[in-house]
C-alpha cells in the first residue's frame, strides 16, 4: 500500500499512525488542525500526538503564528533519528543509499559487484555497506526502520523472493527479506529494479504525474507502471515485462528462448554484440554509449533504430494505458538524444492523436540514482505507513 493511499485512510479511526500521515503530508501543522480535520476530542488528539513525540516520530516547536493568544506549537515529522536503506543491485554493481524518513540522502556508496556471485556473497556485501553508511552518517543500527531492495529480475512482491531471474543464478526463491530481518530486525521490501526506478521518477521528478511509464533500456528492457499514483505490479508482480514482446520478423535469438523479442533487437547487450560483429570494441551497453558519444556512425544509427523498435512497443502501451508521461532510463538513456528521436518517431506515428495530445516523453531526471532512491522511497512508505507506525507505538518494531 502506498503512502498516499494510507494518508487517505486517515479519515477512519485516526490512530497515531494515521495522525502522523496527516502531519507528514503537510495536511495539518498543529493539534488544533488535527482536531478540526479529524473531529477527535482534544484529549484524544493529545494522546495521539504525545505518543508520536514519545516514540520520536514528531517534533513540536512553538513557532506558529499567534492569533491573539499564546502562539500554537507546530508539529513536524522528526527525521534525524530515523533512516532507511535503498539498495540497487544491478548485473555488475551495487549502489546503496541511506536516507532519512523525510527523503533526504544521508550517504551513498557504489561498488562493482557481480549479481552472478550469488545471494550469500552479494547480500553480505550489502549488509557491510549498510553498517558503513550508518556509521558515516552518525546513525546507530537502531535508527534503521526499513530496507528497500531493487533487483534485476522478476520478483513476487508479496514474499520479496526472485522468481526464475535470468541473470541471477542461484537467486530463485531466495528469502531476501528474511536475510535482512535476521541481521537488522527490520522489514525488507524487494521489487524489480524498474519498478523502484519508476517510483523514484514519479515521486521525485514528476510528482504531478498520476499515470507514468518508466522504460529502462539497458542490458535488458523493462517497464515500470505508475497508475493513479501507485505502482502497478500485476497479479503476481511481473507487470511491465515488455522486453520479451515480439517486435520483429527477424529470428534474432533471445535469452528467454524465443526469437525476435524487443530485448534481442534493442537491448544494450544485443546492440553491443552487433557492433562487435562490425569489428568495434563493444561488449556492453556502456560501450554502445561510449561509441555514440564519440560520434561513431554505426552506433548512432543502431541506437536510433533501437529507439524505433522500443517506440513500436511503446505505441501500443500508450494506446492501451494512456499515460501522461513516459520516462526513458537505463544505460542507453545516457544517449537520449538519439534514443528518444527513434522512440518519439514511432510513438507519434502509431499512437492515437488523443493519447499523444499532452503526452510527455522525456529522459530520466533521477539518472543513476533512480533504483537506490526508489528502493529507499519504498522503504520510507513502509516505515511511515499507519499500520507500521501503530505497531511501533504499541511496542513492536517490524
Amino acid at each position: 500500500m502506498s503512502l498516499q493511499s494510507d494518508r487517505l485512510s486517515a479519515a477512519s479511526s485516526h490512530s497515531p499512525g494515521e495522525v502522523l500521515a496527516l502531519i507528514s503530508s503537510g495536511a495539518v501543522a498543529t493539534r488544533a488542525d488535527i482536531a478540526r480535520i479529524t473531529g477527535l476530542a482534544r484529549s484524544t488528539v493529545s494522546q495521539r500526538v504525545d505518543a508520536l513525540i514519545a516514540h520520536g516520530f514528531v517534533d513540536e516547536d512553538a513557532d506558529g503564528a499567534s492569533t491573539g493568544g499564546r502562539p500554537p506549537r507546530r508539529l513536524a515529522l522528526r527525521t534525524r533519528e530515523h533512516a532507511v536503506a535503498g539498495v540497487d543491485l544491478g548485473a555488475s554493481h551495487c549502489r546503496v543509499a541511506l536516507l532519512d524518513i523525510g527523503g533526504a540522502t544521508l550517504a551513498t556508496q557504489e561498488n562493482p559487484l557481480a549479481i552472478g556471485d550469488g545471494p550469500d556473497s552479494v547480500l553480505r556485501h550489502v549488509e557491510r555497506t549498510v553498517h558503513a553508511l550508518l556509521e558515516e552518517a552518525g546513525r546507530t543500527p537502531r535508527a534503521l526502520k526499513a530496507i528497500g531492495v531493487g533487483v534485476p529480475g522478476p520478483v513476487e512482491f508479496s514474499t520479496g523472493r526472485p522468481v526464475d531471474p535470468p541473470i541471477m543464478p542461484g537467486w530463485h526463491q531466495y528469502p531476501i527479506p528474511e536475510f535482512f530481518a535476521a541481521r537488522f530486525g527490520v522489514r525488507a521490501l524487494v521489487d524489480n529494479d524498474v519498478n523502484v526506478m519508476a517510483l523514484a521518477e514519479q515521486r521525485r521528478a514528476f510528482p504531478d504525474c498520476r499515470y507514468l511509464l518508466y522504460i529502462k533500456v539497458g542490458t535488458g528492457i523493462g517497464c515500470g507502471i505508475v497508475s493513479d499514483g501507485r505502482l502497478h505490479r500485476g497479479a503476481q508482480g511481473c507487470a511491465g515485462d515488455i522486453g520479451h514482446i515480439r517486435v520483429a520478423e527477424l529470428d534474432e535469438p533471445c535469452r528467454c528462448g524465443n526469437s525476435g523479442c524487443l530485448e534481442a533487437v534493442a537491448g544494450g547487450a544485443s546492440l553491443a554484440a552487433k557492433l562487435a560483429g562490425l569489428g568495434l570494441d563493444a561488449t556492453s551497453g556502456s560501450d554502445v554509449v561510449r561509441l555514440v558519444k564519440s560520434g561513431n556512425r554505426e552506433a548512432v544509427l543502431m541506437v536510433r533504430e533501437a529507439g524505433r523498435a522500443v517506440g513500436e512497443v511503446l505505441a501500443g502501451l500508450v494506446n492501451f494505458f494512456n499515460p501522461d508521461t513516459v520516462v526513458m532510463g537505463g544505460a542507453l538513456a545516457a544517449v537520449h538524444d538519439q534514443l528518444l528521436a527513434g522512440v518519439r518517431e514511432a510513438v507519434y506515428r502509431r499512437s492515437h492523436p488523443l493519447a499523444t495530445q499532452l503526452l510527455r516523453i522525456e529522459p530520466s531526471r533521477t539518472g543513476e540514482n533512480a533504483a537506490a532512491v526508489g528502493a529507499g522511497i519504498l522503504a520510507i512508505e513502509h516505515a511511515l505507513s499507519p499500520g507500521q507506525v501503530d505497531r511501533e507505538v504499541a511496542g513492536g518494531r517490524r
